[in-house]
């Protein structure tokens, strides 16, 4: 009996050589770069949590601009659990992660009924409403002071976070290695395709007897889940919380750094965040009033000549030189 072949969407997210070459290239910054190692860990978290985006917008077609909410739980969580005796720091980012999934749970059955600009303005709503009651919780989230003298345990019991930031990179990047091969493996199964093929036509896929609600909801659930596990090792690694988790800049940022480095592939992420936060890091101290300039113009240049974003451009580029090889 022949095998039929496999699925060309299926056969798009397989395993590839050179999948992990974002990894050596992280490992390569912590030994040359030792003293922008805490500067690299804020980088590290915010490519989690573009990655969790990346599963909410590029593979199921899901706009938001609330996504901050989650962050921002899974942040407070941490910092909330910390302060109340619990430090043991795995065990706190699972318990943001399952927070965050929880809120996306109960959410995500009323808000993914809506497409298009209702959605949009819905959770930007939503978003900016969770930030005005965060702020006024005071005896909760602090204000605007947030939240400090938070501390964590040694990691398994044996490594101390140092003040260098080794410990906290290298804890956060073997994060970052596990869930990308979780969301690999999601969008590389049939669910992931099912989402694909809601984010191409969701009347369509109802009309061949597929729920497109619970598949919706089911990686809002994931998206919201890694969202808030990035959260949480935000507090991990800065040993404090502020309101910023939950702003509204935070989510648009997460979109501008998808979009940058590329929708729908999970690999535009290790792009735009690094490419976004260095810009925005050096530019901001050339020029503290013009950064977004730059930035805005890199990002018009990118959508109008470079299909896929960077990574896309980049991908173009490696096709042109191996048609150059052969002729």
């Amino acid at each position: 009996m022949t095998q039929l072949p496999r699925d060309s969407i299926l056969n798009r997210h397989h395993w590839r050589v050179g999948e992990f070459a974002w990894l050596a290239a992280a490992v390569a910054c912590y030994f040359l770069f030792p003293q922008y190692l805490a500067f690299g860990t804020s980088v590290l978290v915010m490519v989690l949590l573009v990655l969790s985006y990346d599963l909410l917008l590029g593979f199921s077609g899901v706009l938001s601009f609330g996504h901050a909410a989650f962050f921002g739980l899974g942040a407070f969580t941490a910092g909330w659990l910390a302060l109340a005796g619990w430090t043991e720091p795995v065990s706190v980012v699972l318990v943001a992660g399952v927070a965050a999934a929880l809120l996306a749970a109960l959410v995500g059955p009323f808000l993914l009924r809506l497409t298009g600009l209702p959605l949009l303005m819905v959770t930007l709503a939503l978003g900016v409403l969770v930030f005005e009651a965060a702020h006024k919780a005071t005896g909760i989230t602090g204000g605007d002071d947030g939240l400090a003298g938070i501390q964590f345990a040694p990691i398994l019991g044996t490594f101390e976070w140092g003040l260098g930031g080794s410990t906290a990179y290298l804890y956060v990047l073997a994060w970052l290695a596990v869930l990308f091969v979780l969301l690999k493996r999601i969008v590389a199964s049939p669910f992931g395709v099912m989402l694909q093929g809601v984010r191409e036509n969701a009347a369509r896929m109802r009309l061949i007897g597929n729920r497109v609600l619970p598949h919706l909801t089911l990686a809002y659930v994931v998206s919201g889940a890694v969202a808030g596990m990035s959260g949480a090792l935000f507090t991990q690694a800065n040993a404090f919380v502020g309101l910023g988790v939950l702003a509204l800049d935070t989510s648009v940022d997460v979109l501008v750094m998808l979009v940058l480095g590329g929708i729908g592939s999970l690999y535009g992420a290790f792009i735009g965040a690094p490419v976004y936060m260095l810009l925005k890091h050096f530019s901001s101290q050339w020029n503290p009033y013009y950064w977004m300039l730059i930035i805005g113009v890199l990002l018009i240049a990118v959508v109008l000549f470079g299909r896929g974003g960077l990574l896309g451009i980049l991908q173009a580029a490696a096709r042109r030189l191996r048609r150059g090889e052969r002729a």
